[in-house]
């Protein structure tokens, strides 16, 4: 059956992300590259991890999927369309169908969580609607269901600048289960969780996108974590893909050279009760 983006009919077979040579250059007008000549497609409901050192072009080529990041050369479609051809009203539209989780959330700090959470139903709210939740938030049980399954519940009425850096991130992600998203965009979604949270964590998303059928793309540091949960591994190294691979068929050959002169991190424990870095921002 088809589906309407943006007033372009879309089958059933369509990928989420078709990528043919695309460049992009560093957000903030620089003139070097942060991604050369990627070549890269990812069906519905597939599932996989970006890995590479430092500085590799993962954030960016997470920005330029949410059609956040406008690429320099190549060929970039979104569900059938080519956004950067679309009026700003249909890339709108478009971008409603895409959620990208950073590493830091840009929520509000003197936001409560509950609101922060709700803002999620954004796109699909009118502006009375959005102004009503501000002063009463509208679904408060909705946003307490995802916050639990991250273990933030009790965090409902908090605010956002009483949050530890690991309940900044679980709340940011607890703001894709609101959403209506078919492309789930996370970016290194556990570096401020311990093990266990991490575990949970990459559980959650997992189930949320299989349960939609939703591709997801998630960029980790650890690589152990990406191998164990996730049957497709991409790993970028100097803005190019060095590999795009099952993981059965990643060898421990290829991540040693991948991480030539850096340690790859392991999944080590990281305390979970350090003021966040706040960052004022907009929740959508």
């Amino acid at each position: 059956m088809g589906d309407s983006v943006t007033g372009t009919t879309v089958s059933a077979g369509t990928p989420v992300y078709r990528l043919d040579r695309l460049s992009a250059r560093h957000a903030g007008g620089t003139r070097a590259h942060a991604l050369q000549d990627i070549t890269l497609s990812v069906q519905p409901g597939e599932q996989l991890a970006l890995i590479g050192p430092s500085g590799a072009g993962k954030t960016t080529l997470l920005a330029t999927l949410s059609v956040g990041h406008m690429p320099d050369s190549g060929s970039f479609e979104a569900f059938g369309v080519q956004p950067w051809l679309l009026s700003d009203r249909q890339r709108h539209q478009l971008r409603a169908r895409l959620f990208l989780a950073p590493q830091t959330p840009p929520l509000p700090p003197r936001q409560r969580v509950v609101t922060a959470v709700l803002a999620a139903r954004l796109p699909q709210w009118n502006l009375w609607q959005a102004l009503v939740s501000l002063v009463r938030p509208s679904d408060p049980e909705a946003a307490w269901r995802a916050l639990s399954r991250f273990n933030l519940g009790d965090k409902l009425y908090a605010r956002v600048d009483r949050l530890s850096g690991g309940e900044r991130q679980r709340c940011g992600l607890a703001r894709l289960l609101l959403s209506s998203a078919q492309a789930l965009l996370v970016d290194e979604p556990l570096s401020a969780l311990d093990p266990a949270l991490s575990q949970l964590t990459l559980a959650t998303l997992q189930q949320e996108a299989a349960a939609r059928n939703a591709a997801l793309v998630c960029s980790l540091h650890q690589v152990d974590l990406a191998l164990a949960h996730f049957p497709r591994i991409v790993a970028l190294k100097e803005g190019r893909i060095v590999f795009d691979l099952p993981r059965d068929q990643v060898t421990q050959a290829m991540i040693d050279e991948l991480y030539l002169n850096e340690q790859p991190p392991a999944n080590t424990p990281h305390p979970d009760d350090l003021p966040a870095k706040l960052a004022v921002g907009a929740c959508l």
